[in-house]
């Protein structure tokens, strides 16, 4: 006996839902395209304007000061190579959309992490939107970012914001909620405000924590970089999606070796971050 059963139109829902926020949303898109498209180029003109040994040598001293001598090393070694293999220009439009699309996570991350750890049904409510969010494949990101912003680093930008920010969220709501309770309660008995509780105790206590969500938040938006060369991002990941296309395995490998290196230098950076702002005397 067969049994009929009408399919649920959640492909048509899908596409009604995303036409009419492309319809009523396309002025609020185009001006943010045009804004963050300004940014992204205006960045990576005027750093690919710095003579490369001039801009690897000040990323150098910088992680050299962030990290210590062996993550400074790193750094000069690391880059040195990438401008060898005439990787320059693609890696520092890599670098640009991966600072931008972290920076912006961590502006919306952090806040609703704060949110998040001060309001238990918050966060039971979104809780599982966030295991959803990092459950997703990475192709589904890119989805939704078409029809907003269209093919370009624009639509890459976003989809590796909304990708890489579940982390941050997570982490900060866990480092705040983590906080000793007798200090938190201390801090009433001495009076102080929620707002004072939060940032003099719960937040300084938490920034290690945090700190291990800016670093799994920066890894995943330059996990992102060659996903988003499909919608036209540029960089690094670009480089390796046209090897993919003309079968030109070397170029790939040197492209491929290329993000592996640049994702070394964030993660022993943002991790001496990490290591600095955990107390003394912690483990």
């Amino acid at each position: 006996m067969d049994w009929n059963v009408p399919k649920f139109p959640l492909d048509t829902l899908s596409d009604d839902a995303l036409d009419w926020l492309t319809e009523h949303g396309s002025w609020l898109t185009r001006a943010v395209s045009r804004t963050v498209s300004d940014w992204i180029e205006a960045l990576t003109t005027a750093l690919i304007a710095v003579p490369p040994w001039l801009a690897i040598l000040a990323a150098s001293a910088l992680t050299w000061k962030i990290g210590g001598r062996k993550v400074g090393l790193l750094t000069l070694g690391g880059l040195l190579f990438l401008w060898n293999l005439r990787l320059w220009q693609a890696t520092v439009e890599t670098l640009v959309l991966v600072v931008l699309a972290t920076l912006a996570a961590l502006v919306i991350g952090i806040p609703v992490g704060i949110w998040f750890a001060l309001s238990r049904r918050a966060w039971r409510t979104f809780s599982p939107v966030l295991d959803m969010m990092q459950t997703l494949p990475s192709f589904v990101y890119l989805i939704p970012a078409l029809p907003f912003f269209g093919l370009g680093a624009v639509s890459a930008c976003f989809a590796t914001i909304v990708f890489s920010v579940p982390p941050v969220i997570r982490l900060t709501a866990l480092g705040i909620r983590n906080v000793p309770s007798e200090l938190v309660e201390a801090s009433d008995a001495f009076g102080g405000s929620a707002r004072q509780k939060l940032f003099k105790v719960q937040l300084p206590l938490a920034l290690p924590t945090i700190m291990a969500g800016v670093n799994q938040t920066m890894m995943l938006a330059l996990s992102m970089v060659v996903i988003a060369a499909m919608i036209g991002a540029g960089g690094l990941g670009r480089a390796v999606w046209q090897s993919i296309q003309r079968l030109e395995a070397g170029a790939g490998f040197e492209a491929g070796i290329g993000i592996v290196i640049v994702a070394v230098i964030l993660d022993r950076a943002t991790q001496a971050l990490a290591a600095k702002a955990r107390p003394h005397g912690s483990a």
